[in-house]
């Protein structure tokens, strides 16, 4: 989350579009500030309702939760107007992990993310391939951003290569000014 906190100023807008329990939202209103907007989107009520909770007990004023899937993100959000967008990947911490994001999705989600990430913005996704899902979007996803346009973005893809048990793996995908 630090490097995608580093291209959000006050009074920005930004994405968290798998808000879970609310942990990466809560992070994305700080940063944006009471001047600023952040759009959480989740399919589950379960996670809306959890990070509701999170942002009122922290006081958070400045987020819309938005019970939908982040596929439709392009349809809440108009082009070039946020600075960053976070897709944390998997199941819910805590939740049925039958319900997991699903590769096709992912890849029309992070489309979608990438119409509406202003120049100069960056989208970060958090992968998980410890579970068969997880595997499975992770190849698609990376396909896809492999075949970004060099002229209009930057992706860049790292992993934890000392870690046991499945860590996340993180790409970052800036839209060149």
């Amino acid at each position: 989350m630090k490097v995608t906190l580093e291209y959000i100023r006050p009074g920005d807008t930004a994405v968290d579009a798998t808000c879970g329990t609310g942990q990466d939202t809560a992070a994305l209103a700080k940063a944006v500030g009471e001047g600023g907007l952040v759009y959480a989107f989740d399919i589950q009520e379960k996670a809306i309702r959890l990070t509701a909770e999170r942002l009122k007990s922290e006081g958070f004023t400045n987020v819309k939760l938005i019970n939908d899937s982040f596929v439709m993100m392009d349809s809440y959000i108009p082009e070039n107007s946020i600075a960053a967008a976070v897709f944390n990947l998997g199941y819910l911490p805590g939740g049925d992990h039958s319900i997991t994001t699903k590769a096709d999705d992912t890849v029309d989600g992070l489309k979608a993310a990438l119409k509406v990430i202003r120049p100069g913005g960056i989208v970060t996704v958090v992968l998980y391939d410890g579970h068969p899902e997880g595997l499975i979007e992770k190849k698609a996803v990376l396909e896809w951003a492999r075949a970004l346009d060099p002229k209009e973005y930057h992706a860049v893809f790292t992993d934890m290569i000392n870690q046991q048990n499945d860590p996340p793996e993180i790409l970052w995908i800036t839209k060149k000014a």
